[in-house]
């Protein structure tokens, strides 16, 4: 039966409601934001941290700060029940209370790659705008506030949101205008940023609800979450889509969500073995699990079991976009030599 039939029934039957009918439902890949049901956490394992500003903690998720040691973050920190539908968060908790400062800020941002906004036409005469949804929640009540900028951070839009009561999940959406101006990549770049401030001083706070040329990653009078010890803020649900209206989250299988994080950050366990002289190096090739947007960056993290080899005979060879070559030296002479490494690949945008 053709697509327009099966409408014409369904609508006859009143089985659907007037927003079902909005294209977008259907569109897979409609939400720009990977992760943001905050499933994924490859790093850390759902362990709560003392962030390292610029460090990715749950996967795609960035904290971006001016000063160390004001938050504790992690997946589900908390413990706090999730809003129905969800079963993980971000929970970010004050260790103090701080007083920002002018050119401070505090928060977090998910970069949406170029290849993945290109066909929102920013920059150009052609610009959509676009919606961003989430669940979000707080011991603190007032104004928030977050902003998207352009690589390079010469376009912002800052946006306001409010929660109104404390402990208690809410659902916000905000519909943002295509900007027509900037340079905006559409490459395997920075496309686009979203950030959602935690403490933003007035350097880098402006008039929510228009474009700026301005490096603006708030609005201004947001609440300072880092601004009183103890507070408490959560946040799941995320959604960045063209249109101007916000349509139910997209949902991936966890497979699918686990891949696309794995574009940017992957863990590989890598094993040499081999049997020769004292001395030999022996070499593992070793694919990744899907190819990383550009030639990733690797830090080896644990060391297994060790057989026969030199305890700094480790080396790292990232070959293309699908491949690495690890190296261990034998040494021990004709005996089987094993050496397991572990290694962690980032192509973080």
């Amino acid at each position: 039966m053709a697509l327009t039939q099966v409408t014409t029934d369904v609508i006859a039957n009143n089985t659907i409601s007037s927003s079902d009918l909005n294209p977008n439902i259907y569109f897979p890949g409609r939400n720009r934001i990977i992760n943001g049901a905050m499933e994924i956490d490859q790093r850390n394992a759902g362990a709560s941290v003392t962030p390292v500003p610029l460090e990715y903690q749950i996967d795609r998720w960035r904290y971006l700060a001016s000063q160390t040691s004001k938050i504790t973050m992690g997946q589900n920190q908390g413990s706090v029940t999730p809003p129905t539908g969800f079963t993980n968060y971000l929970g970010v908790t004050s260790s103090s209370a701080y007083s920002v400062l002018a050119a401070d800020f505090f928060g977090y941002q998910q970069f949406v790659e170029g290849f993945n906004c290109a066909d929102l036409g920013w920059g150009t005469a052609n610009a959509q705008p676009v919606t961003v949804s989430f669940w979000v929640r707080s011991s603190l009540t007032g104004t928030f506030g977050g902003s998207i900028q352009n690589n390079g951070s010469s376009r912002s839009y800052p946006f306001a949101y409010t929660i109104s009561v404390a402990n208690t999940w809410e659902y916000k959406t905000i519909t943002i205008s295509g900007d027509t101006t900037g340079t905006w990549l559409t490459n395997n770049g920075r496309g686009l940023n979203l950030f959602f401030g935690l403490g933003v001083g007035s350097t880098h706070s402006g008039t929510a609800g228009s474009w700026s040329g301005s490096d603006f990653r708030s609005a201004t009078g947001a609440t300072s979450v880092v601004g009183t010890n103890g507070a408490t803020f959560y946040i799941t649900g995320v959604q960045l889509e063209a249109g101007s209206v916000a349509t139910s989250f997209e949902r991936r299988q966890y497979g699918q969500e686990l891949a696309l994080c794995q574009r940017y950050f992957q863990i590989a366990n890598m094993c040499c073995t081999d049997y020769g002289p004292s001395g030999y190096s022996v070499e593992q090739r070793t694919p990744f699990v899907t190819e990383m947007r550009a030639s990733p960056t690797a830090a080896q993290g644990s060391t297994g079991s060790t057989l026969h080899f030199n305890s700094s005979s480790n080396t790292l060879t990232v070959a293309d976009l699908r491949h690495a070559y690890a190296t261990a030296t034998s040494a021990s002479t004709g005996s089987y030599s094993s050496r397991f490494l572990n290694w962690q690949f980032s192509a973080e945008l």
